[in-house]
């Protein structure tokens, strides 16, 4: 059994947050920059993990619009045209509760790559 869908979904700020709620009380506001930077689609992870890069040049980048994808997952689609990433249940919780470490390994990545956000 995977991890539970999120109770509450909601995209505020113009965009530029996703927030979910567990357990009725449990709460997460994921930055569109955050999702849109480590999609799960192949652009960002490759084809079998070969092959994907870091994205970067998102800072502004906000959500346009959420879409379920049967029972396991939602699709973000991005104001940058951005819509091939299936975000599942178990990834967006691995998103919310390795936020930090996560984005720092993002920031790290795009220096040492001479990329900016």
């Amino acid at each position: 059994m995977g991890v539970a869908m999120p109770e509450e979904i909601r995209v505020t700020g113009a965009g530029a947050t996703l927030n979910l709620v567990y357990g009725g009380s449990e709460t997460y506001a994921l930055p569109a920059e955050y999702l849109r930077v480590l999609t799960p689609s192949a652009e960002a992870r490759g084809h079998n993990g070969v092959g994907g890069r870091t994205v970067s040049g998102k800072a502004g980048v906000r959500i346009a619009g959420v879409e379920p994808v049967g029972n396991y997952a939602i699709k973000l689609i991005f104001d940058d045209g951005h819509s091939t990433g299936i975000y599942t249940w178990d990834f967006l919780r691995e998103l919310c509760l390795e936020q930090p470490a996560k984005w720092q390994a993002y920031l790290d990545d795009l220096a040492a790559q001479g990329l900016a956000r």
